[in-house]
């Protein structure tokens, strides 16, 4: 057979059409392939513009993740919460994302108008704004995020119209990716419908807010945190390093071994959720303290009020100040409500100190305190005149009237026979000018000269509570610990299981401190100065004090006081010292008349909280037996 007949074979043509068609296939092929990657570099680049491929992938493969630490929760003596974090949500919108199909139900899902949530999202979009929190501070079982929840899952129908081009032919697209020809639809508007999710237009987020179950009442003790979520003042500023913790930190890095992939999480720190603290707080005694300084502050118009209470063994049951804010309400912040002024403030205590002169002089055989003994205070002494106090009370005067009626001449008598040197050793034992450690931040310790700058002024002064002496209310209370350990003062405790460095001090003898603490029992009687810390029922043993305020540099002439009362319950075996003190009250009134105006002193102001909140402590407290006295 001839090469030309070979050519003119039926099925030659077919073998050549063959080769014709599969290189058309082959082209098609390659096409579409460059379409494809020329699509999914572009979605790349759109989401991280400006940066290499291998920029890209080595940022998706490593990673920083963050645990957040959970903020200890502050307690009280009973394991009550004070403050706590609790979990909380907050709905975030982004407005550029959500259809006006999805509103209908996202609204009802909210509890929310449709319209009003319409409107807000048009403000939002107008701005161009991704970001709306549309709800704060939900708590885990709010209604809303059930609610939201079930909505994410729903499919809503989604219709778009826009303009576009009609379809061309898979020939013109692919003649058009190689150049060869630039052909468009007919411009026309699209209509396309979809069933949807809100996706990622809708996102829950987990928040945390400080708490403060009992209000005001603790703030200035608890102080409260900041927009950060650490300490502002207060337990909680002091005690930032065991209340916050420590994020947890990891570095995800994806490894590409020869055999395998996997990622290698790097721990740079360990989570550590913040340690609790459990203060020495009794909650209902720290309330029925805070309610009666609260009433007698609005009551006396005065400035500010305090108050701490103390066990026998030096364990604070209650520090309470009065103006104070509700730390729970973010709009309310005035620094000066949150100042502990029983830490932080300095002044003189007036005759509360009374007692603690006694108790030296009797300790050192220059008083016996019995009724037989009498004091003269025929004499006027430096600036205190006999006058007015000789026709009261006479030329003598025993050492349980010159406490029942605080009487500063003669206990000025009983300090002439004082030295300097001792008195300045007993009020240092009582740890006056000595920081108390409860709140070192804050605290003011006070100030005691010593003894070899004191003029013979400096030491009378000394011996009813000014002259070379400042203290602040928790020192006071403290050195009336004496009264319920047998002449010992305690070191004072407001965190439980803290350790303390400080140990008892015994400042005067069992004998002499039994004596005079039942002489101060006839200060709160109807014949005693505070006769209205008396409380039906139980025996009370205290001193009233007033004391002119310093106002810039000098004594105020014109009324401005501060007035105390220091006391405990019952006279033996005490369970309860209290110190109040009010600053300025304006408005005092007699007993039996209640419209009638007087001078306010510690008897007519701070005794009355002293009563107050003793009252109700005593009636829930059914350790301690009532006394037979009217």
């Amino acid at each position: 057979m001839s090469l030309f007949q070979f050519k003119s074979l039926p099925g030659l043509e077919r073998v050549q059409g063959y080769w014709r068609r599969q290189g058309f296939v082959k082209f098609i092929f390659v096409a579409l392939f460059s379409i494809f990657s020329y699509q999914a570099i572009s979605i790349s680049n759109t989401h991280q513009p400006g940066l290499s491929v291998q920029d890209r992938a080595h940022n998706q493969a490593n990673k920083v993740q963050i645990n957040s630490a959970r903020r200890g929760d502050i307690l009280d003596r009973h394991g009550n919460i004070l403050a706590s974090s609790r979990l909380l949500k907050r709905v975030i919108l982004d407005p550029m994302l959500i259809d006006p199909a999805f509103i209908p139900g996202l609204a009802q899902a909210l509890n929310m108008n449709e319209a009003e949530l319409s409107a807000l999202l048009a403000k939002k979009r107008k701005i161009k704004s991704r970001y709306l929190p549309i709800k704060k501070n939900l708590t885990l079982t709010d209604p809303i995020l059930d609610k939201l929840t079930d909505f994410k899952k729903q499919r809503v129908e989604v219709c778009t119209t826009k303009p576009g081009h009609a379809k061309i032919s898979l020939l013109d697209k692919v003649l058009n990716t190689l150049g060869v020809q630039s052909v468009e639809g007919e411009k026309i508007m699209i209509n396309k419908c979809a069933k949807k999710r809100i996706g990622q237009a809708l996102a829950l987020r987990q928040d945390t807010q400080r708490y403060y179950p009992k209000s005001a009442s603790m703030a200035p003790l608890l102080g409260r945190v900041n927009s950060e979520n650490k300490g502002g003042s207060g337990i909680e500023a002091e005690f930032e390093n065991i209340l916050a913790g420590v994020d947890g930190k990891k570095h995800l890095n994806f490894t590409n071994n020869a055999n395998n992939a996997y990622f290698n999480p790097h721990i740079k720190s360990e989570l550590l959720h913040g340690q609790n603290i459990e203060l020495t707080i009794d909650t209902d005694i720290q309330y029925h303290a805070y309610a009666a300084i609260k009433k007698s502050v609005l009551k006396h118009e005065a400035d500010s009020g305090s108050a701490i209470i103390l066990a026998p063994n030096g364990e604070v049951l209650a520090m309470v100040n009065y103006p104070a804010d509700d730390p729970n309400d973010k709009s309310l912040y005035n620094p000066s409500h949150y100042r502990n002024r029983v830490l932080s403030d300095k002044v003189e205590p007036g005759s509360t100190m009374k007692p603690f002169t006694m108790l030296l002089a009797l300790d050192q055989g220059k008083i016996t305190a019995e009724e037989d003994e009498l004091i003269d205070v025929s004499k006027s002494i430096g600036h205190l005149r006999t006058n007015r106090e000789v026709r009261k009370y006479g030329d003598a005067i025993t050492v349980k009237k010159i406490l029942q009626k605080s009487h500063n001449l003669g206990t000025v008598n009983v300090s002439e026979r004082l030295s300097k040197e001792d008195m300045y050793s007993t009020w240092s034992k009582l740890g006056f000018s000595r920081p108390l450690s409860l709140v070192p931040s804050i605290e003011n310790s006070g100030s005691l000269r010593h003894y070899e700058s004191w003029s013979l002024a400096d030491k009378r002064t000394l011996s009813f509570g000014h002259g070379p002496m400042e203290t602040n209310l928790a020192q006071l209370a403290k050195a009336y610990l004496v009264f319920a350990n047998e002449g010992s003062v305690m070191p004072l405790k407001l965190v439980k299981n803290m350790p303390s460095y400080e140990q008892s001090t015994q400042v005067f003898s069992k004998e002499s401190t039994h004596k005079i603490a039942g002489l101060l029992d006839a200060v709160a009687s109807w014949k005693g100065s505070g006769y209205r810390a008396r409380i039906k029922g139980y025996n009370v043993a205290g001193k009233t004090g007033t004391a002119e305020m310093v106002v810039n540099g000098k004594y105020h002439k014109d009324g401005a006081k501060r007035t105390f009362f220091t006391g405990f319950v019952p006279v033996k075996n005490p369970k309860y010292i209290m110190a109040v003190r009010l600053d300025y009250p304006k408005k005092c009134y007699v007993y039996k008349r209640p419209d009638l105006k007087n001078k306010c002193e510690g008897s007519n102001s701070a005794a009355m909280v002293f009563n107050d909140t003793m009252k109700r402590v005593l009636t829930n407290d059914t350790a301690i037996k009532l006394s037979a006295n009217p």
